[in-house]
């Protein structure tokens, strides 16, 4: 059932697609990277976990020096995973608010929000005071997260040239070692088994789960399991 409050919720692609618009990059440095990312999705690199599989268990820093573990967060409820790629990406910025927004609606429905990114977790700290979130922020710098979620790929090196200084310092500090690798922008609805439910895996990094999907998601596995 429907929440009047979810009337209240911003359309999230609506946000994604009208910062789209206002970029002004050079059109050789968009198709340079957009044709590279196609590549990767036409090679099946990232496919991302699947609707029916089960998620691995993960104990990761938060941004406070905690230590989060899943299968916690799922002894209380469902859980909404969010990997994003960093706090240098404006797309993943709109998102993790969005989310933060619908928190209350998510909190109602029992739900847990868990966002997870290879950054540093001063980084993350960085992110969850920027925008105030009040859900789990949480660092996986080793990335071994990502791999066993199957949405870590490595970023081509003739790509770099096209990104913005900015990125390119932020990912020089995630990974000094030089050699990048991201995750793919994917979302994962959780049942308290940590069965997949509902899914969003692209490497179109300008689109992402709205925030009132994965609620509905969250919702159809609570009123499964009242039965």
């Amino acid at each position: 059932m429907s929440d009047p409050h979810d009337d209240e919720l911003a359309s999230l692609t609506k946000e994604l697609d009208d910062f789209a618009a206002a970029v002004n990059r050079p059109e050789s440095a968009k198709s340079a990277i957009n044709d590279a990312f196609d590549e990767i999705d036409k090679r099946g690199l990232v496919p991302g976990l699947k609707i029916g599989e089960t998620a691995p268990d993960f104990t990761l820093p938060d941004a406070k020096g905690g230590q989060v573990r899943l299968a916690d967060r799922l002894a209380q409820g469902p859980a909404v995973l969010t990997f994003y790629r960093g706090s240098w990406c404006p797309y993943c910025n709109l998102e993790l608010r969005a989310y933060q927004q619908a928190l209350p609606q998510f909190q109602k429905a029992g739900a847990s929000l868990i966002a997870i990114s290879p950054q540093q977790p001063d980084d993350a700290l960085s992110m969850t005071e920027k925008h105030d979130l009040e859900y789990d922020v949480l660092s996986d710098v080793e990335q071994s997260v990502l791999a066993a979620y199957r949405i870590r790929f490595d970023l081509p090196p003739h790509v770099t040239e096209h990104m913005l200084d900015g990125t390119l310092a932020a990912l020089a500090k995630q990974q000094p070692e030089g050699h990048y690798s991201l995750p793919v922008p994917a979302t994962f609805v959780l049942d308290q088994e940590g069965v997949i439910r509902a899914r969003h895996v692209s490497m179109a990094y300008r689109t992402r789960m709205e925030p009132a999907e994965a609620l509905e998601a969250v919702r159809k596995i609570q009123a499964a399991e009242a039965r």
